[in-house]
This record gives C-alpha cells, sequence and structure tokens, in this order.
C-alpha cells in the first residue's frame, strides 16, 4: 500500500505546475525548464524601429567581445564572455576597448547587422525571460539590447549618450490569455490594457525611438523627463522587427534569484546551449561609467531645476536589475497606471 501511495503521489507532482518549477541547482545555473509557452509568442509584441535609426539591435555575445571588465576605470579582467560574466562584481562596467566619443565610431557600434529584414527578422536575438507568479499570473518580458544609446538635444547640445542599452516590454498572462502590456522608456515607462493596443496579426505593435531605443505605444513626437518639450524622442513606422523570430529564452525563477534556459529561436537558438543562463546574473553595467569631464570630450551642464545631464552617461544594468518580480506591471511599481486608451 505504501509503495502504491508514494507513487501515485509522485505521478501528481510530475503532472503539476509546481514540479515544473527548477529545483536542481547545478553550477552557475538552473537545470533546463519547459520551452516558452505558445500563447506567449503568439502574443509577443511587434515593434517599429525609426526610419532614421542609426544604431540597431546588437547581439550581448558580440557586445561582449569589445568590452573590458573595469572598475574605478581600471581593468579587473582582460576580456569578459557570456561564459565568465557571472562572476564578475556588480561594481564593474563593461568598457569599450575602442573611443566611441570619435565622430566615426567603431563599427561595431554603428552596424546595420542587426537591422530587421522585410520578415521583421533581425540577426540580434532579443531575449525573452518568463517569470510564474501567484494567481496564474505569468510575466513575459521581452528584452532588447543596442550597443550604443544616442540620447538626444536639448538646446541643440548632446546629451545622454552611452554605450550599452538595454530596454523591454513585458506581457503580463493570466491565465494563459494576455492582460497588460507595459513598455519601458528611459527612467520610467507605460501600461496599457492589452486589448487597447495597436495589432498587426493580432499582436501588439510597439513603436522604439530613435537613438534612445525607448518604448511606445503610438508613432510620432514623445517628450521626456524636462519641461517645455526641451527633449523629445522621434518614433514612426520604420522597419518592423519581431523578436519570435530570434530569441534566446529563459525562466527566471524569484525565489532561488536564479535564471534556468527556456531555448530559443534562430541564432538565439544556436548560441544559447553554449551560453547557459549564467550571464543574466550579472548586476553590474553593460557599458562604460560615465568620463571625467573634458577626458572623451565629456561635458556636463547644470541649470538649477532645469538640466543636469552630461554628454556621456554611465552604462545600463541588465535584465536582473529590472524588478522581474514586480507584482505592479510597471517596473516602478510606486507609480503605476494601466491607460485603458492610446
Amino acid at each position: 500500500m505504501m509503495i502504491t501511495v508514494c507513487t501515485a503521489l509522485l505521478l501528481a507532482l510530475a503532472t503539476s505546475s509546481a514540479w515544473a518549477s527548477p529545483t536542481a541547482f547545478t553550477p552557475g545555473r538552473l537545470g533546463k525548464r519547459a520551452p516558452v509557452p505558445s500563447f506567449v509568442l503568439q502574443n509577443a509584441p511587434v515593434s517599429h524601429l525609426w526610419s532614421q535609426e542609426g544604431w540597431w539591435p546588437s547581439d550581448v555575445a558580440e557586445h561582449v567581445k569589445h568590452m573590458v571588465p573595469e572598475v574605478d576605470f581600471a581593468a579587473v579582467a582582460p576580456a569578459v564572455t557570456l561564459q565568465n560574466i557571472s562572476s564578475l562584481g556588480s561594481d564593474v562596467f563593461l568598457t569599450s576597448i575602442d573611443d566611441v566619443s570619435k565622430a566615426t565610431q567603431p563599427a561595431w557600434v554603428t552596424s546595420d547587422v542587426g537591422k530587421p529584414d522585410a520578415s521583421g527578422l533581425s540577426a540580434a536575438p532579443a531575449t525573452i525571460v518568463l517569470v510564474e507568479k501567484d494567481g496564474g499570473i505569468l510575466d513575459a518580458f521581452f528584452f532588447y539590447f543596442y550597443s550604443f544609446d544616442h540620447g538626444g538635444k536639448v538646446l541643440d547640445i548632446e546629451f545622454g549618450d552611452h554605450v550599452g542599452d538595454w530596454e523591454h516590454s513585458m506581457v503580463r498572462f493570466v491565465n494563459g490569455e494576455p492582460t497588460v502590456l507595459y513598455l519601458s522608456a528611459h527612467t520610467g515607462g507605460s501600461a496599457f490594457t492589452f486589448n487597447v493596443t495597436e495589432k498587426t496579426n493580432g499582436r501588439p505593435t510597439t513603436y522604439i525611438a530613435g537613438g534612445t531605443h525607448a518604448n511606445y505605444a503610438t508613432p510620432g513626437q514623445h517628450c521626456h523627463d524636462l519641461p517645455f518639450d526641451l527633449l523629445c524622442d522621434q518614433t514612426d513606422a520604420g522597419p518592423l522587427w519581431d523578436p519570435a523570430l530570434n530569441f534566446r529564452a529563459f525562466w527566471f525563477d524569484t525565489a532561488m534569484g536564479a535564471f534556468s534556459v527556456a531555448g530559443g529561436a534562430g541564432v538565439g537558438a544556436q548560441e544559447i546551449t553554449a551560453e547557459g543562463a549564467g550571464w543574466l546574473s550579472f548586476a553590474g553595467m553593460w557599458g562604460d561609467e560615465q568620463y571625467p569631464v573634458l577626458e572623451h570630450g565629456q561635458y556636463c551642464l547644470v541649470i538649477e531645476d532645469l538640466v543636469d545631464e552630461c554628454k556621456f552617461s554611465s552604462g545600463p544594468t541588465g535584465p536582473i536589475a529590472k524588478n522581474l518580480g514586480r507584482t505592479a506591471v510597471c517596473q516602478n511599481e510606486d507609480s503605476c497606471t494601466v491607460e485603458t486608451s492610446l
């Protein structure tokens, strides 16, 4: 009888969602989990990049080839790869080997290899992170990476450039149904009920700003952060990017704070086996530390209550720092309004 009861219990666990959660910890990563659910890819956002974009989507694996890890502007290792990056501390800045401040930037910065083709395929894999939560919630994060962010101009003076750029959108599913779309933009973002978003073949359609790569639900000009419309993003119906055609995908366990592989598509699927999931745990910065004034052409402008910006700012943190375990749909949960119209 005891054997029968234990066998039944094991069978019940094997078919439950709890059994699907990663529990076996191996060095640097969790065991592989189930692939991305079909409903996630069927409702994945497609995005129009700006028609005049000069800094296209990049592959993180290519990006790190041009970086050296530094702390306080001093190298702490000779090189970095996705296989060893998780060993680096949170105070590390991945610093460009080349001078990105020159008028003619390095080829890897301005490369158009990641520009989507007519089918929406970009050679740069997107990064999908799936997070299961209570109440039948599955948050599907779609992370977009670029090797350079061109910040824009204030009073015709350039500010806010930085090496490395992580942006994301997120679709919240409840019991497999999409309910809300969140779009990151600069230090904040916006959220909309899923049904009101613009659609392309049934999938939500977003617009990515030129240079800054901020995400918006509508095309046109979007001013932000400063009064009097001094700083504005530009979007339009430029090349359409379909991240479902080329991606690396992962599960994130909020209790363990760890990632596991969920497969991929295109180049992402080819690369993910060797790379593993550990690289997503890197808590440092994916670009240069903000340069001192006069170095690399650095300058800063401070006008009380109006502007406090430099030409070059520090590179960003990665997906691990984007509040993956959020309860509200917005990254900044203290200020989160879900709009019911565009």
